[in-house]
């Protein structure tokens, strides 16, 4: 009996993993809500172990769209504990077909591998770092569902989201408070631990790009919850403010991956 080798397995499961997740995307509406429920905690399943073979199989990589691979896996996880409180919170589709194209991103772009010196908790510390990445995607997710939600309301039309907009809101924030708990313990992780993590003297601060646009977006998200809890922000500022700090972040990492890897075609 000839065993699949470990690469030729993983594209085997991206695939399976995208093909779970576009069934539901494609006819969810035939399907009815139980069963595409149930197809999607299949395909989240399926998600996790191929996330899992990338970041501790037998060459570990990283880069942009894993990264962004395990922040959508956040987001339907998010989405799947959510949908257990809020069953009529419509965004079955959505949240398929997202998971879909970052699983297919993922696969055609694997990301470099990982140092062979750094330490073997480095590919967790990144995950629980993307980890915030997807807490405050599923933030944006709600801001995007709530600023639709107000626009049809104030157009006399019925709400599609499900969900009433001060919900929406209520849960946005959460998310943020979440995602911003989860950033500043990555943020300490680096200072502290910087050294351990990616086995190099003098690797615990390094000002560069990552760094700068990280602080940048943890003060983002800081005066977001300071401004919600002393100015009663809302609405389209808080939306707004949301928006940049996330900006800020996805350049901290995915971003600056997606220039060097895919324009300029480095691995460095």
């Amino acid at each position: 009996m000839i065993l699949a080798s470990q690469p030729e397995l993983a594209m085997w499961l991206a695939v399976l993993t995208a093909i779970a997740y576009a069934i539901p995307a494609f006819v969810a509406q035939r399907m009815g809500a139980n069963l595409t429920r149930r197809a999607l905690w299949l395909a989240w399943v399926l998600h996790g172990f191929t996330l899992a073979m990338g970041l501790w199989g037998e060459t570990p990589r990283f880069g942009f769209a894993p990264a962004l691979s395990v922040t959508v896996w956040w987001v339907l996880t998010a989405y799947a504990v959510e949908s257990q409180y809020f069953p009529q919170l419509k965004a079955r589709w959505a949240m398929a077909a997202l998971g879909s194209a970052a699983v297919a991103l993922a696969w055609y772009f694997p990301g470099k591998p990982l140092q062979v010196s750094a330490s073997i908790w480095l590919p967790l510390h990144w995950a629980l770092g993307i980890a915030s990445y997807g807490m405050f995607a599923a933030a944006v997710v709600h801001a995007a569902l709530m600023t639709s939600a107000e626009i049809e309301i104030r157009k006399g039309n019925e709400n599609q989201s499900g969900l009433p907009l001060l919900t929406l809101e209520r849960l946005m924030f959460r998310f943020v408070l979440l995602g911003f708990i989860l950033l500043t313990l990555t943020l300490i992780a680096g200072i502290v631990f910087g050294e351990q993590l990616y086995g190099a003297a003098g690797a615990e601060w390094k000002w560069d790009h990552k760094t700068v646009f990280s602080i940048m977006s943890w003060l983002t998200f800081g005066a977001l919850l300071v401004g919600r809890l002393q100015f009663g922000w809302r609405g389209r500022r808080a939306v707004r403010v949301l928006y940049i700090g996330s900006a800020f972040l996805l350049f901290s990492y995915a971003g600056s991956r997606f220039v060097l890897e895919v324009i300029l075609g480095r691995t460095l």
